[in-house]
């Protein structure tokens, strides 16, 4: 299959599951950890098509969603420097933090530029070379390596006026710390997609070695999460518990090679804070020693003031997949995509988003 429409085949969709349906008995909690997958699954109805014994639930797999509202102020007061620009990707702008959001410093005054690549950010920083240029580093191991390169070439370039801030996650130690915690009893997982792109699916190995659960790297088209479901579905009923590929097309088990060698050559591991999840240790990403002149948390005096979380949101609660949106009473009152209390309803990733666009909305 070639192209897209061909992963949206309703005759192929019908004869998943209705396999699904065939195999399925023993009552299982899948969860997806990419919020890609989160909008997939909701927008073509997935859950809708399941057996009643398989239950989805949704992970932290939203890069905006997880940022802390500590760190969120940090590039909130880093917006609100003279001289500063601050160029980040579109979806941060209405994220709010504790006390504001890019969008309201923006309409303050702030210089907040809007980027669809790193190149564009450095683009910015070669015309500016009177003001300091921050890209906002906030992703998963997907956009580390791109942002990594732009270090390289900041470097290569003499460009001495290109900093990043640097808010980067990693995937497998929050679902160890999740595993951990015990709280959702999980029986497979739907491994992300463009993460393992990057990372190959052997940094997966240790969750059904070491816990037992069944895990499928998935494809983000509804065919792709479908036949992921099945696989998880065939290895519970075979009693198996092994790592494997249903997005062979974009995925390899040693990963991207080059990409890798990038991110490790710019950052080194380091303990962050996720929402709702606190401290996670080696889940972050921080310069080495060598690229720290262009650590922007090291390079400005940042004064964010004290975090807080948002009175009656619960998107902590729903990124550890302990609650869901409907179990919030702010979401579709008080948190709207258009007036957004909580980073879940900003993403199109988020949970909250999801479910208000294609979940049924809310009773209320």
């Amino acid at each position: 299959m070639k192209f897209i429409d061909e992963f949206r085949r309703s005759e192929l969709a019908k004869g998943l599951i209705s396999q699904i349906h065939r195999r399925s008995r023993t009552p299982a909690r899948f969860m997806e950890f990419c919020g890609g997958h989160t909008a997939t699954i909701f927008r073509y109805g997935i859950r809708q098509v399941l057996p009643s014994n398989i239950e989805m639930v949704s992970g932290p797999g939203c890069p905006i969603c997880v940022t802390a509202n500590a760190d969120l102020d940090k590039a909130i007061a880093l917006a609100q420097i003279p001289e500063v620009i601050i160029a980040t990707f579109g979806d941060m702008l209405k994220v709010p933090a504790s006390h504001s959001s890019l969008q309201e410093v923006k309409a303050d005054g702030a210089d907040v530029r809007i980027v669809y690549s790193t190149m564009d950010a450095l683009k910015i920083a070669e015309e500016n070379p009177t003001e300091s240029v921050v890209f906002l580093g906030i992703g998963f191991e997907t956009t580390a390596p791109t942002i990594a390169a732009s270090i390289l070439q900041a470097e290569e370039g003499r460009i001495r006026n290109y900093y990043v801030l640097s808010l980067h996650k990693l995937c497998p130690p929050v679902i160890q710390a999740i595993l951990d915690s015990g709280e959702v009893k999980l029986h497979g997982l739907i491994c992300p997609g463009h993460v393992s792109a990057i990372i190959g699916s052997h940094p997966w190995e240790f969750i059904a070695r070491d816990y037992g659960i069944p895990c499928v790297v998935s494809g983000f088209e509804p065919l792709d999460v479908l036949q992921c479901v099945d696989m998880l579905v065939a290895q519970i009923e075979n009693g198996e518990s092994k790592v494997e590929i249903a997005y062979r097309r974009g995925v390899r088990p040693e990963g991207n090679r080059e990409a890798l060698r990038l991110m490790g050559r710019v950052f080194e591991p380091c303990p962050a804070w996720w929402r709702g999840m606190g401290e996670v240790p080696d889940s972050g990403l921080k310069l080495r020693k060598e690229y720290q002149r262009f650590d922007a948390e090291l390079a400005f005096d940042i004064d964010p003031g004290t975090a807080y979380e948002p009175k009656g949101c619960i998107c902590g609660d729903i990124l550890r997949g302990v609650k869901t949106p409907l179990d919030c009473r702010l979401f579709g009152r008080a948190c709207t995509p258009e007036y957004p209390v909580g980073p879940c309803m900003v993403s199109s990733e988020g949970s909250c988003s999801a479910h208000y666009l294609y979940g049924g909305g809310f009773e209320g």
